[in-house]
């Protein structure tokens, strides 16, 4: 044990101030010397194990990592509409703010449902509930491809060492009366994006054209981690204190949502009562028409919503013969056209309020003075489209 400090009284301030505080210090280091006696010195500390990092990003940092990307690229982040869709086409801020001239810059992650396509959790990448991230750009930018690139290149792709293709898909969905000219986004031979610009939704020309991004995002996260089976996939890591130091945890994509992929696929095919969604169907349709003389039409539009689930889930069932499914979509078609042009009526009567606004990205450019004109690298308009059921 060292000594205590001796005090040099020689070296003492003359000033009775200053020699008090240089006596209380004085009596404070020989308190810590005592204290230094009977307490044993702190044994080093462990050198603790570096903690392991992921080597790749997880379901919902690819998520975050799109999220972050948009922002900076002006969009409004919104969330998902709570209501079962079959694509995120169908939320309203996609279907509604195509229609009109107004501006719209908006992306979101929208979970969706197919219940024809369950398979009881036994595909390996087949589901009935999916989620995928949305994109919708109203003008469509002049540089939307390199918008969409860039954000591969916020993800982690390095454009000159992956193939990236554009495969001409255009798309079509009946019962909203929407259609636009498409691409697949193939990576490295796997599709991984939708790329739309649409020309009509709800029977109505789109001026300004909206363009629309819906990036898959089980597809793109299967890649990103190399696996084959989507319930493998790595929905969230951490780390937690272990005998050896940090132990890595993970959350997949199996235990989050395989327990509800059977039972729904069990609802879906076997379960599900006919005779319920058919009471359940009418009631929607004539709901929505009563809304729209109302001139209400975003309650009409989420009428419209559920009868298209309602729709799908006696497909599933098998429920419709081929002759009644053109009838029954054509029923949900005609309800989309009333409230697309009710929702115009609307916005036509505040005076598209959202008018005049800068449109982002285009200095000195207001929505007023842009032509709904399309891209000069779009291909010419095809007879055939791709049949969106959702």
């Amino acid at each position: 044990m060292e000594a205590c400090p001796t005090p040099l009284r020689a070296h003492l301030p003359a000033d009775p101030v200053k020699l008090r505080v240089s006596a209380q210090t004085q009596a404070a280091r020989r308190a810590s010397c005592r204290r230094a006696a009977h307490c044993p010195r702190r044994p080093p500390t462990a050198k603790r194990p570096a903690p392991r990092r992921p080597l790749m990003l997880t379901f919902q940092q690819i998520i975050l990592t799109l999220q972050s990307y948009w922002d900076r690229q002006g969009c409004a982040l919104l969330q998902p509409i709570d209501m079962e869709v079959g694509a995120g086409t169908s939320h309203v801020h996609t279907f509604l703010r195509a229609i009109g001239p107004e501006p719209w810059r908006a992306a979101y992650v929208q979970p969706s449902r197919r219940p024809k396509d369950g398979r009881y959790g036994e595909n390996p990448n087949r589901l009935q509930h999916y989620y995928q991230y949305q994109v919708v750009l109203k003008p469509a930018p002049e540089n939307i491809l390199d918008l969409y690139l860039g954000s591969l290149e916020a993800l982690g792709f390095d454009l000159k060492q992956n193939d990236v293709r554009f495969v001409e898909d255009d798309w079509e969905n009946p019962t909203l009366g929407a259609w636009g000219l498409g691409w697949e986004v193939w990576l490295n031979g796997m599709e991984v994006t939708q790329f739309t610009y649409f020309q009509q939704v709800g029977g109505l020309d789109c001026k300004p054209v909206l363009g629309e991004i819906t990036y898959g995002l089980e597809r793109l996260a299967m890649y990103l981690q190399k696996v084959e089976n989507v319930y493998d996939l790595v929905w969230t890591e951490w780390e937690e204190p272990g005998p050896n130091g940090p132990e890595l945890r993970r959350l997949t994509y199996g235990d989050v949502y395989h327990q509800n992929e059977v039972e729904q696929s069990t609802y879906n095919f076997e379960q599900a009562n006919v005779e319920l969604l058919f009471t359940f169907f009418n009631s929607y349709e004539a709901e929505a028409k009563r809304m729209i003389e109302a001139q209400l039409a975003l309650p009409a539009y989420e009428l419209v919503l559920k009868a298209g689930h309602t729709f799908n889930l006696l497909d599933a069932r098998g429920a419709i013969s081929v002759t009644e499914r053109a009838a029954y979509i054509g029923r949900i078609r005609a309800l989309s056209r009333l409230v697309a042009q009710a929702y115009y009526d609307s916005r036509e009567k505040l005076g598209f309020p959202m008018i005049g606004n800068p449109v982002p990205g285009v200095p000195g450019l207001t929505t007023d003075a842009q032509e709904a004109a399309q891209p000069a690298w779009a291909p010419p308009l095809k007879a055939e489209r791709k049949i969106d059921q959702d």
